[in-house]
């Protein structure tokens, strides 16, 4: 899609929305737009002044979205043309230069606002690439950026995947929900490593682009803490905690979650790597219910448990209960560890803070009137970089009572 030729899209914004940009904030409010000289296309350049008529910045305009503007550039006016997507690129890959052995092949190229590409994410399962944009001021972009990454990036088939709120505008340019833009047709997840641990990614229709790469080094962690351990993982997903448990030589595993098509996942997961017939001792259970409900009528224990539920905060209205549910759900667990039993509690949800989650965790672990020691607190992966607030949204903690 070609833009039309119309003057610059200028913007003046709020002396407060000033001062959030200045700080390096990516994103641009409706509200905090005092003028602007015409109507907005989605994708187009929208240059933003500050109070004085100088140049702020500039960012990609999406009409339909209370982000107004989510900010490419700030600083000296640069042109935003094929070079600088290029340089953009290269730096983005840069980043990941040396993160990973051959023994990994699956990991996040690009992380959104905090690489520089505001609501786009890249990421490489072996030889596919699955791009996930959560805006529609992407779609006009596409014809420009995909040519580059196939030659940063080549011999790779590239997905696109789209965020529910922008399918009916990726509708009206021509994708689907989830669209080849490139290389080989694939029906089947595909197969990438991590730590030389084999996984399936569903690239088509998995949650987010397929498979959560940010956990990759907590389950490394659990690997290490796993062995002749009895291992519950709850809202297990395709079982990526419980495949690295095994590798760890845990005695047996008990993955929890509400989808039979995650669970029937983690099977193949498991099949994948022979862990389900080629792991001394370790034996493999699925159940499928709701752990809310699970945890709080079942009468079992453990000897580590890791807790990884959902974001439980799409809002932030939705904290408070979303804290309360954290609470709940890592006393239900505490309640099944043995003793010398290690609880790992995970959230991802970025309305939750980090302090706000790791306190109310050692609150919940006081509260039991069990002795515990805390282990350690972890953050996002190096690939999963944060590089302002609204991006913190993983942490967890591992707590040994």
């Amino acid at each position: 899609m070609t833009m039309p030729a119309l003057p610059r899209l200028r913007l003046r914004i709020t002396a407060t929305a000033e001062t959030i940009l200045r700080q390096g904030h990516p994103w641009l409010f409706a509200q905090s737009i005092r003028d602007q000289n015409r109507d907005g296309i989605a994708g187009e350049l929208a240059v933003i002044f500050d109070r004085h008529d100088q140049f702020l910045a500039v960012g990609l305009f999406d009409p339909d979205s209370p982000i107004r503007v989510r900010v490419l550039h700030q600083g000296k006016p640069v042109a935003i043309d094929q070079t600088w997507w290029r340089e953009n690129l290269r730096q983005s890959l840069q980043r990941r230069a040396g993160l990973f052995a051959s023994e990994t092949t699956g990991y996040r190229c690009i992380h959104g606002e905090s690489d520089g590409w505001p609501g786009l994410v890249l990421d490489r399962y072996a030889e596919t690439l699955v791009m996930k944009i959560y805006t529609a001021a992407w779609f006009p972009r596409l014809a420009e950026i995909v040519p580059l990454l196939r030659d940063a990036l080549p011999d790779k088939r590239i997905i696109l995947r789209c965020s529910r709120n922008i399918e009916p505008a990726a509708a009206r340019h021509g994708y689907n929900r989830a669209h080849l833009l490139g290389g080989t047709p694939v029906e089947a997840p595909v197969v990438f490593r991590e730590n030389d641990l084999q996984f399936e990614a569903d690239v088509w229709r998995g949650q987010k682009t397929g498979f959560f790469l940010d956990q990759r080094d907590n389950r490394a962690k659990v690997q290490t803490l796993s062995a002749d351990r009895d291992v519950l993982n709850a809202f297990s997903f395709s079982g990526g905690f419980s495949v690295c448990a095994a590798r760890g030589g845990a005695r047996s595993i008990c993955s929890v979650d509400i989808s039979n098509h995650a669970l029937e996942s983690a099977a193949r997961n498991f099949a994948l790597n022979s862990l389900d017939k080629g792991v001394k001792r370790c034996r493999h259970e699925i159940i499928a219910a709701d752990v809310f409900e699970w945890l709080g009528t079942v009468d079992r224990r453990f000897d580590l448990i890791v807790l990884d539920p959902p974001s439980l905060a799409k809002k932030e209205i939705e904290r408070p209960g979303a804290i309360a549910a954290y609470a709940r759900l890592a006393g239900d667990a505490i309640g099944h560890l043995n003793p010398g039993g290690i609880l790992v509690a995970c959230s991802c949800s970025a309305h939750v803070s980090a302090d706000e989650f790791f306190s109310q965790m050692r609150t919940t672990a006081r509260l039991s009137g069990r002795a515990f020691r805390e282990l350690e607190t972890t953050g996002q992966p190096p690939d999963h970089p944060a590089t302002f607030k609204e991006a913190e949204y993983l942490k967890a903690i591992y707590l040994k009572f």
